[in-house]
Parts: structure tokens; sequence; C-alpha cells
């Protein structure tokens, strides 16, 4: 237990000097534009590539944010297209600058035990302006309790996952490290002061699971249903008795970042990935939306949560 406190004491510490300005957003912002500017240019990856005498594979890497590209190589692109406005390309080379940093951004005692794919997740949902979750068999991290967020990663305990640079064993001190990972991602996301429009679908058997036990699963559908009251927040059930379809997709997030600009982000198992894809995006937000129709609404979805909660105490003698 020693350990999982000294982890929790360091990443309580983390959370409370998060930066303003995230390196996977800030390099995110410098390949579109990078690519914006190109195609107005009216050249091709390979066309640059040749001018700049670089590899058309570094081309491709630096566009899709494989890598990060360095001071030099911006100022040789934007000189290439023409961008002589002096606050753009300070601004760019600031991201530029920025995105360098994603290695250190998390330090590493905590980040040996996140997958990286969390880590970027985490950037995006601190500047998102609205994000859609759906999830076929749990409620989602950021709306879980405490002893639900446990139960489910004791679940994993002594298997393998991605984690840092490579993979470790979920011990002790790892699943600490991921719970309060979970619970600093909730205050973050929701307790900001302008937090994102939340969109939460969940197939109705989610709220028929009990995890932790009955007690522990009431407590987490009674707070299900008040977050739920909140103004940004909308949570829907897919009717048990629909084709359900959509379970086959597996569970994904769309965080949306203004604009028509969305990532996609993916867990299953114990590896997550997140996409920057937009033909991948759109396919998942039409299933969304598709699927999100076909629910119950929110008033008939709220109803069922509550009815649940209170079945499940009075089944243990506490409702």
């Amino acid at each position: 237990m020693c350990g999982g406190t000294l982890v929790l004491r360091k990443v309580i510490e983390f959370m409370k000097e998060l930066p303003r300005d995230f390196p996977a957003v800030s390099r995110r912002r410098v390949r579109r534009a990078l690519r914006a500017e190109r195609e107005a240019a009216g050249w091709s990856q390979g066309e640059v590539a040749r001018r700049l005498e670089w590899s058309l594979s570094k081309m491709q890497r630096i566009e899709t944010g494989e890598v990060t590209v360095s001071g030099t190589d911006l100022r040789a692109l934007l000189d290439l297209y023409g961008v002589t406005d002096p606050d753009r390309v300070a601004a760019l080379m600031e991201d530029s600058r920025i995105a360098r940093r994603e290695r250190y951004w998390v330090p590493g005692e905590f980040r040996e035990y996140l997958p990286p794919g969390l880590v970027q997740l985490v950037q995006y949902e601190s500047v998102a302006t609205a994000i859609r979750a759906y999830q076929p068999h749990l409620v989602p991290g950021l709306l879980q309790t405490t002893d639900v967020a446990k139960a489910v990663l004791d679940w994993w305990a002594g298997e393998t996952a991605e984690a840092g640079d490579g993979v470790r064993v979920l011990d002790e001190t790892a699943t600490e490290a991921r719970r309060s990972a979970r619970l600093w991602r909730q205050r973050l996301v929701l307790g900001r002061e302008d937090p994102p429009e939340y969109s939460v679908l969940l197939d109705e058997s989610v709220i028929q699971r009990v995890i932790g036990g009955p007690g522990l699963m009431a407590d987490q559908l009674d707070h299900l249903a008040t977050v739920g009251g909140n103004s940004n927040v909308r949570i829907r059930l897919i009717p048990a008795d629909s084709d359900g379809i959509i379970g086959m997709a597996g569970p994904f997030t769309i965080i949306e970042l203004g604009s028509g600009d969305a990532v996609l982000y993916r867990e299953n198992d114990t590896r997550d990935s997140l996409s920057e894809d937009a033909d991948r995006v759109a396919v998942h937000q039409k299933r969304f939306e598709r699927s999100w129709l076909g629910a119950f609404d929110e008033e008939e979805s709220h109803a069922r949560i509550t009815s649940r909660a209170s079945w499940l105490r009075s089944s243990t003698g506490g409702g």
C-alpha cells in the first residue's frame, strides 16, 4: 500500500501543476496548419519533399503527427509556403516548441504507469468543446465512482498492459496510479469552469450489471443520475430489446475540439489508441448519432437508472 500511496501523492502534485498548453494539442495545430498551407499552395507532399531535399516519409510523418517538427524544419516549410505574417510564424514556432515537450509533460514516475493513448486523451479532453462517449459494457471512466473505478481496475490486477514506453504488470501501485488518473480526469473535464458538452450513450445492460456488489453499484447509478442532471451532461440508454449492433464497434469516445475538428479514442482489453484520421472519426460520429436517436431520451433513461438503483438497494435491505 505504501508504494501506491506514494504514487498517488505524486499524481496529485502533478495535477496541481497542469500546464495551460498541451503538447499533443500543439502538435496537432502545427501539423494541420502545415497541411493546409501546402494544399493552399497546390503542392503534393512529394513536391515539397523534393524542394527541401527531404524523404517523402519524413514529410508524411510530419503531417500525420507521428513526429514533431523541429524549429529549423518548420521555418523551412513556412518559407516555402510563403507564410510571412510574424504573429502566425511566432504562434506556430511556439506550438512546435511545446509539442517537443510531450515526453516530459508527464513526470516519469507517473508516465510509466499510464497507457500512451490516455496521456494524449487527457490533453485533448482538457480543451474539448464537446465529448461523445459510447459504452456497451461499463459506466465510462469520467462518470465512475471511486469504488467502482477501483473494482474495475482491480479486475485486471496481475495482467500486463501498455504503459509508458512498453508494457508493465498491473500491480497495486500501477492500478492505484490509473485510478488516481481516472478521478483526476473527472475533475479536470467535468469540474472546470467551462466544461464541455458531455453526451453519454450506454447500452441498457450497463445498468443491469453489478460491479463491486449491489450497494456499490446502487451508489454508482445514483451518481450517474445526479451527474445526468447537470446542464452540460446528457445520458441516454439504448433499449435492451433493440438490435444493439453498434456494440460490435466496441467502446469509443469522440473528443470535439471546435470548428468541426475531432479525434477518436478507443479502449479495448488492456490497450488503448487515439486516432486523428478524419474519415475514421466521421464514421464513429455517424454511428453515435444514429444510435443516439434510437435510444431512450434523457428523461426515460434517468427514470430507468434511478429505478434500478432503488431495486439494488431494496435487494440488500438498504432501501
